[in-house]
């Protein structure tokens, strides 16, 4: 059974994009060096993207890295949004409702990992219960502003347990 699992790059200090929404740090690191990170886009079978996340900044816009995982990634991706576009896009699937979203990208995964791209989308599944584990990328820089790994304001405790720490990478496991 596929895993839904949220992935992303964090500042040390917390952040996953800056001010706005900015990704151009990213763009700045050579992530894609580490052989675990690579190995990564292997275990995917379907991308579930927040919308601000797909119509966000890739610090690799315009370039043969442009896309997820660096250009690396093919296959289905479904965007969870209340705006529908009446273009479609090629294999994007646009969602508006968040378990439905769920059901049909772990369907397309076909066992393999569901990848969880973006702060609000991933915040929402951690709050319905759906969300299985956390891989996070700790990078070697301090943005001091900008989109938090998780925000709740007035603050919540979720429990996680780390299953695995290799170099740079943190998998942790929601605790239900």
């Amino acid at each position: 059974m596929s895993k839904v699992q949220y992935q992303c790059s964090m500042s040390l200090d917390g952040f996953i994009a800056g001010p706005g929404g900015d990704m151009s740090w990213l763009g700045e690191l050579e992530l894609e060096s580490d052989p675990a990170t690579a190995a990564i886009v292997h275990q995917v079978g379907a991308l579930l993207i927040g919308n601000n996340t797909f119509r966000g900044d890739d610090p690799n816009k315009g370039t043969e890295s442009e896309g997820a995982y660096g250009g690396q990634w093919t296959g289905p991706s479904f965007v969870l949004t209340h705006r529908i576009p009446d273009t479609p896009v090629p294999d994007v699937t646009f969602v508006s409702d968040l378990e439905t979203a769920v059901a049909a990208a772990k369907e397309a995964a076909g066992g393999k990992v569901v990848s969880v791209l973006g702060a609000n989308v991933a915040k929402q599944l951690i709050e319905a219960g759906l969300l299985d584990e956390i891989l996070v990328w700790i990078t070697p820089v301090l943005l001091g502003d900008g989109v938090r790994l998780f925000d709740h304001p007035g603050g919540t405790n979720i429990k996680l347990e780390v299953l695995d720490m290799t170099g740079p990478n943190m998998l942790m496991r929601v605790v239900k």
